[in-house]
């Protein structure tokens, strides 16, 4: 029961999607929202950011006051014909994993589709025991507490066992408020409080394990 079990963000923490990821999700989602709302371009990308930075993600807006149907949503804003050339691989990435003790899991606001498809693009989907992605968590997103206690219920986990590892400082503040360990993927000056160990990158993780 005492077994380490770590959990890593999808996103900007086990790969970089910040160049190409990203932002062809953001149009996808502008996309989405300007066919099924009737909006301008600027209006569905300001209701679009204005949705993630209420609520965590865009999807969580659109579901509460559009009544969106988040499968239909995830569907369409994640596809990706060019997926392969949009990866940035990193090739130490699972010598760094396989030098943790303990299970991996991977905890992700993305689509279950898209989460598997970068995992197996990366070579390291056979390190996860599980990916739990939106749909797992019940399309309540990660800063939201019912989607870690999903997980944790899910997996039979006590909160003290996990180390979350998030590019996110909000996700690990709730992580940390349910009791478990945090790490904080960030080149921020400073450090939140309710970050135990904050690294640059996750191939840091295995020289600084033993401090968590």
């Amino acid at each position: 029961m005492n077994e380490r079990v770590w959990v890593f963000d999808l996103d900007n923490t086990l790969h970089n999607a910040t160049p190409h990821i990203f932002p062809h999700i953001n149009r996808s989602m502008t996309a989405y929202l300007q066919e099924h709302l009737k909006l301008s371009v600027k209006e569905a990308n300001d209701l679009r950011i204005d949705y993630w930075q209420r609520y965590g993600a865009t999807l969580t807006g659109l579901m509460k006051h559009h009544g969106t149907d988040p499968d239909h949503f995830l569907w369409h804003t994640h596809q990706f014909p060019r997926l392969p050339e949009m990866v940035l691989r990193e090739p130490r990435l699972r010598w760094a994993l396989k030098r943790l003790p303990g299970r991996k899991l991977v905890f992700s606001n993305a689509p279950a589709h898209y989460a598997r498809a970068v995992l197996k693009l990366m070579q390291v989907d056979d390190l996860f025991d599980d990916v739990f992605a939106i749909e797992q968590a019940r399309y309540r997103p990660k800063p939201e507490t019912a989607g870690f206690r999903r997980l944790l219920r899910k997996h039979g986990l006590h909160a003290a066992q996990c180390v979350m590892v998030e590019d996110s400082a909000e996700n690990l503040r709730t992580a940390k408020r349910l009791g478990m360990h945090t790490v904080w993927v960030s080149r921020a000056p400073r450090t939140p409080r309710y970050v135990d160990v904050k690294i640059n990158g996750v191939l840091e993780l295995p020289r600084v394990m033993n401090r968590l």
